[in-house]
């Protein structure tokens, strides 16, 4: 039995009436929930199913895909999730990567899903009842042959990365790893939790890692079909959720909706956001609306969702411009991407990493695991960023991302958080274009803030001028009224390049 299993079923044993999930009408409590991952566990061995295999989800938000995953972990069996958003080339790519010994899917999503494979079929149920009705069984499922007590490395989750610059690679989680999120994020309390809206797609690092970690908890998960602002208003007011997450476009939609003053939000305690800088006036409109303290959140799915983080009273200087600073676990160095040396106070160079909730490695994938992990068991993350003297990280850019405008390396990101404190920008992204005379330039993709009118080139450059070099500024504008996303709702840089160079001028 894995980490998750084993979290459930003690939950079950400690709060067995407590709602553990909630979508819409349907609603499972803690007992109820440990009883139907037996029966659905039962069903899955007959079929074949067995400790160490991998079995990757196609299916959308709900509780199909929660009880599955509960399933397979009891069994031993490894889970990866797909998200429902991707296309079907996208997921006949992560298939092929993951290489499952079985898809559960739905009709609709089940498109692209490479042949030889084999296929379990899913009907999401109207009600709680019939959720996996047709696989149930009344048995006592076989006992996997190791458990995570036994073997911490065991594995149980591969969770694949958003993908925002090529094929996301399939991040291993082990027993090891997934007791080590939740004691980081529990502190090793039980039953403390309340209601939780599940903001992040299920197939994301915030659930399949942090699953273990909510059941111990005794969290009431509220799980959306599909996150929309006024859907996630609603419940937050309704079901008195202390607590928000997610990443900065959707506070900003939140914020945007013109029944938010309707609403009674005096249960917040705070904003928990991530997966992206978040806007300086987004920060301060969301703490003053909703009279919460606003966290921001540094990490990645390779780091297992834990990294850096604000405080809810951080001061303006570290919420406005940081990441804020290690949180209790984790060590930070900024090292030199080329030689390795560990830099100081100040410098700027990438950011590692090192924590117990770090992945084991990429599933199947040596040679990318030996780039990113050292033997000392540090992850190179990729990104760029700074120690300042306050002891916070600051952000400069990513590796990947870098173009280079007339012999000079221009990272996005670092334009970006400079642009989005225009008042007129509501979210933006800065992509590279060829260009016959600088060999690239920078075009900023911006999204207006509602109710006002679109920046000008002029305006941007203007801005940001006083805040960053001149070979730094965009060359380039473009209006649009939304950003591409990948199916992990990260923007799709790939895609925006791609559009770049395809451009007739």
């Amino acid at each position: 039995m894995t980490v998750v299993a084993a979290v459930l079923r003690d939950a079950a044993r400690r709060f067995p009436e407590r709602r553990a999930l909630v979508q819409g009408s349907t609603a499972f409590t803690y007992a109820g929930l440990d009883a139907l991952a037996d029966q659905v566990a039962a069903g899955l061995a007959k079929r074949g199913v067995r400790s160490g295999d991998l079995a990757a989800l196609v299916l959308p938000s709900g509780p199909e895909y929660v009880v599955a995953y509960l399933a397979l972990a009891r069994l031993g069996a490894v889970t990866t999730g797909v998200g429902p958003r991707y296309t079907a080339d996208e997921r006949a790519r992560v298939l092929e990567q993951a290489k499952p010994e079985l898809v559960i899917a739905t009709e609709e999503l089940a498109e692209g899903v490479p042949g030889g494979l084999e296929l379990l079929h899913c009907t999401p149920a109207k009600q709680a009842c019939d959720v996996w009705g047709d696989l149930r069984l009344d048995a006592i499922p076989p006992a996997p042959r190791t458990t995570g007590i036994d073997d911490p490395d065991l594995p149980e989750t591969v969770v694949f990365t958003s993908g925002t610059t090529g094929t996301p690679k399939g991040a291993l989680f082990t027993s090891r790893q997934i007791a080590a999120i939740t004691e980081m994020d529990t502190g090793g309390r039980w039953g403390e939790g309340g209601p939780q809206l599940v903001a992040t797609g299920l197939p994301h690092v915030g659930f399949m890692a942090k699953l273990a970690g909510y059941l111990k908890l005794g969290a009431t998960m509220h799980v959306l079909g599909r996150w929309r602002a006024e859907d996630a208003l609603r419940i937050v007011a309704r079901e008195r959720i202390p607590y928000i997450g997610g990443v900065a476009a959707q506070v900003s939609l939140l914020l945007r909706r013109p029944e938010f003053d309707s609403y009674d939000f005096s249960c917040v305690k705070g904003l928990i956001v991530g997966a992206g800088p978040s806007p300086a006036p987004v920060v301060r409109e969301a703490r003053e609306r909703f009279g919460a303290g606003y966290s921001i959140r540094y990490s990645m799915t390779e780091s297992g969702g834990l990294g850096t983080l604000t405080s809810f009273d951080a001061p303006d200087e570290e919420a406005l411009h940081t990441v804020g600073r290690p949180r209790p676990g984790t060590e930070l160095e900024i090292r030199d991407p080329d030689s390795g040396r560990v830099l100081g106070t100040g410098e700027a160079g990438q950011i590692c990493l090192r924590a117990p909730s770090v992945m084991a490695g990429y599933w199947r994938n040596p040679e990318d695991t030996a780039k990113a992990l050292d033997a000392q068991g540090w992850l190179r993350t990729g990104d760029l960023g700074v120690i300042d003297e306050m002891g916070c990280l600051r952000i400069t850019g990513r590796i990947s991302d870098m173009y280079i405008r007339g012999g000079y390396n221009v990272f996005p990101l670092e334009v970006e958080s400079v642009l989005l404190a225009h008042p007129a920008v509501a979210s933006v992204a800065v992509t590279p274009r060829p260009s016959d005379v600088m060999g690239e330039i920078g075009v900023a993709v911006v999204v207006p803030r509602a109710g006002t009118p679109a920046p000008t080139l002029e305006e941007l450059r203007a801005f940001a001028a006083p805040r960053l070099a001149a070979y730094k500024l965009p060359e380039a504008l473009r209006i649009v009224d939304e950003l591409p996303l990948t199916g992990m709702d990260k923007v799709d840089r790939k895609a925006l390049a791609d559009r770049e160079r395809r451009a007739d001028f």
